[in-house]
């Protein structure tokens, strides 16, 4: 057959027709082999982080990748997005008028893999084990507003929050509100190492090599009980130091599907191939990159740094140059397909320009040229990073109003010194804990903020958050959201480059490839299959 991209529309509806035309995706069996997943993330036990596993730790899009196939959550996201539906839970729902009071009951007969039956008491157990801990990965921080969790019997289960949360739905459907077993996490400790046990579709087994798993399998949980259609027995996951080592196995037969992150040029020779027996399944995608500031650090307190930085960098270049059509410039935190993206960074600086930025940094009496070392992780977002930032310190260096180095860290050692607020200027990505805007936002902007940014602004804290999650229609808080973005403009704490697309290679075989990865980037495993594709 013809190699083709398949290009997979945003909106629900339309995804059936397009995919009947390509062949049908979602007829796959069941049986056979294990169905075998390659990625570039990395999983690594390390000092900083002994137990990256943990649910009440976790926090990057490859760890919850795997929690999310085996820690199950009260809610999940639907197939092809949407608003969250019950999963563990039978029903959960709004009790009161003020968005305050969030009420689920538990499915009859649920149980862990081993079998012991999940309670109330449990969901409780893991709640406040995860608000208690306050792990230094700033994930506990999605629970912010939650009060006190009561239970009511072994099935139900009541949330008192602090304040109005019309996005509590969606963050009882991300891997830190997870049900864990209390006789497998203690209550006061994380848990070191890379062992899971929970109620989701599959239980795991990890092969761990010097504190670094090489590959995860997946086996069918049995006493499974829930939303997800589990369309396999068996899935694994296998972790590759690089781009090009995963494409090679791809084109050995090695692996039946590639996901995360492939290179540029891999998505353009798939895209561009005429026949071959792999598929390029094109996604949405709400992944965006930003550079981040540690706002007191003597080389960017001045504001005027910053914003000389903001008037000068030539996002369309910085694309065009590194990513090509697969991504897009982005002027706000916020990207454009989420309701309440407000194109803030272009309204307050407009296209690049120098003679400003001189001018803001002449102001504000700044030495120039302005010294300068920008990081990034060199193992973490892809190959194209390292191009990415010599693109950004050419475009600042040529100014002459900047004299900048850069330097690249793995991900092990990188984020550890990011959060204990090692660089000046660090570039990050950003996969959204759920679709909507307070996921761009309070996780950079809030107080324990993950990226562990001292940037605090009263305004965007205590009124303009507090005010969006007040709003059940998320049109509503439009208004909130937008006045947060100006901010951000205009005091420049972060500075965002791009937004992008994301891509699946599989090969012909494998069905269920369209529902395979959401547009926040979470891994559906149970989606694959194995079938005939015409």
């Amino acid at each position: 057959m013809n190699r083709k991209t398949l290009v997979l529309p945003a909106v629900i509806g339309l995804l059936a027709p397009v995919l009947a035309a390509c062949g049908g995706s979602d007829s796959g069996s069941d049986g056979g082999d294990a169905i075998v997943v390659g990625t570039t993330d990395r999983f690594t036990a390390t000092k900083d982080a002994p137990a990256p596993l943990d649910p009440a730790f976790a926090y990057d899009v490859g760890s919850w990748n795997i929690l999310r196939q085996t820690v199950q959550t009260l809610m999940t996201m639907p197939k092809g997005d949407g608003d969250p539906v019950p999963e563990a839970a039978e029903k959960c729902g709004f009790t009161d008028s003020g968005n305050e009071r969030y009420a689920c009951t538990l499915r009859a007969g649920l149980t862990f893999a081993s079998g012991k039956a999940v309670t109330a008491k449990d969901v409780k157990y893991s709640i406040d084990r995860a608000m208690a801990i306050k792990a230094d990965s700033g994930v506990f921080a999605l629970l912010s507003t939650v009060d006190t969790v009561e239970t009511q019997g072994d099935r139900e289960v009541i949330f008192h929050l602090k304040t109005a949360d019309a996005t509590f739905p969606f963050k009882l459907s991300t891997p830190v509100a997870g049900i864990v077993n209390p006789d497998d996490y203690a209550k006061s400790k994380l848990r070191d190492g890379f062992a899971v046990d929970g109620s989701g579709p599959y239980t795991l087994k990890a092969n761990v090599k010097n504190d670094v798993i090489a590959d995860v399998e997946f086996t069918k949980n049995p006493n499974y009980k829930g939303t997800l259609k589990v369309n396999n027995e068996k899935v694994e996951l296998r972790s590759f130091e690089d781009a090009d080592t995963m494409g090679t196995a791809l084109d050995k037969g090695d692996i039946d599907v590639m996901t995360r992150t492939m290179s540029p040029e891999q998505i353009t020779k798939l895209a561009n191939a005429s026949s071959g027996n792999v598929d390029l399944v094109e996604l949405p995608g709400l992944e965006i990159r930003y550079l981040g500031f540690n706002t007191v650090a003597p080389s960017v307190k001045s504001k005027a740094v910053r914003e000389a930085m903001a008037q000068i960098i030539d996002r369309s270049e910085l694309v065009a140059k590194v990513y090509g059509s697969q991504a897009e410039p982005l002027y706000s935190m916020v990207p454009a397909s989420i309701t309440g993206h407000s194109n803030s960074f272009f309204n307050t600086y407009g296209d690049p320009n120098t003679v400003k930025a001189k001018a803001a940094l002449t102001g504000a009496n700044i030495t120039t040229p302005v010294k300068l070392t920008l990081h990034y992780t060199t193992d973490h977002y892809g190959p194209a990073t390292k191009r990415e930032f010599e693109v950004l310190q050419k475009q600042l260096n040529d100014t002459g109003l900047f004299d900048v180095n850069i330097k690249g860290t793995p991900w092990e050692t990188f984020r550890p010194a990011e959060q204990k607020g090692d660089y000046d200027v660090y570039g990050m990505g950003w996969f959204p804990d759920f679709p909507d805007a307070d996921s761009y936002i309070s996780p950079f902007l809030d107080k324990d903020n993950t990226i562990g940014s001292p940037y605090a602004n009263n305004r965007i804290r205590n009124t303009l958050i507090p005010e969006s999650r007040r709003e059940s229609d998320r049109l509503a808080a439009a208004d909130s959201v937008t006045n947060i973005q100006d901010i951000v403009a205009a005091d420049v704490p972060l500075l965002p480059l791009w937004q992008g697309k994301q891509f699946v290679a599989a090969r012909d075989d494998v069905t269920g490839t369209a529902y395979v990865v959401n547009s926040s980037s979470s891994l559906q495993l149970w989606e694959l299959g194995r079938g005939v594709r015409g």
